[in-house]
């Protein structure tokens, strides 16, 4: 147990957000934005934004085109605690989690918590392995850390290695900028940047 009055030490977390709806606070591009400043606080900082990127919606037809980015935090948040919070603040932005992959007002995904690997590398890889019909109508019951996505997702990544190419994929090993480039040249293409918040 902590002792009373000593903090946590601050720990480097990547967040996704994606929105293909309008929210009480307006368009996509704007909920992204604002739902950042929600996050901002004494147990959150915000260190990098990327840009705002538009993708298309997936499954490919299911609804509008998304905005898409990715953010580097400091937290002394532990990483239910962090996830808490990005519940909370999608919450707030009028998210319903009606369906696995539908449409959305707001959606922040924790993609990785420092180095950690949650619960353990034998239920990360059951999930990073999953096949494809299966992650449509399936979702973990505990929280996976990293995102078993990342690697996968052009949505991700060209916000990511924006930001922090270097960043080094706790188990598969590699970079934010190496899983990009090993992305199919027409995925990467559809991740059209826009402004920043």
């Amino acid at each position: 147990m902590q002792p009373f009055g000593q903090k946590n030490e601050p720990i480097s977390a990547i967040i996704g957000l994606g929105a293909n709806l309008p929210s009480k606070v307006g368009v996509p591009k704007q909920t992204l934005c604002h739902a950042l400043t929600l996050l901002e606080s004494a147990e959150i900082e915000i260190k990098t934004v990327s840009h705002l990127y538009e993708t298309p919606c997936f499954p490919a037809g299911a609804g509008p085109d998304y905005v898409n980015a990715v953010a580097m935090l400091s937290t002394v948040l532990s990483a239910e605690g962090l996830l808490s919070r990005l519940h909370r603040v999608e919450a707030e932005m009028g998210r319903e989690r009606v369906s696995r992959w539908g449409q959305r007002t707001l959606d922040v995904d924790l993609l990785a918590y420092g180095e950690v690997i949650r619960p353990d590398l034998a239920t990360f890889q059951h999930w990073l392995t999953l096949p494809m019909k299966e992650q449509s109508k399936r979702s973990p019951e505990q929280l996976i850390l990293p995102h078993p996505r990342i690697q996968d997702r052009a949505f991700v990544l060209v916000p990511l290695a924006e930001i922090a190419p270097d960043w080094r994929h706790p188990v598969l090993g590699y970079t934010a900028a190496q899983m990009c480039d090993d992305l199919e040249e027409a995925q990467t293409a559809q991740v059209k940047a826009l402004e920043r918040c």
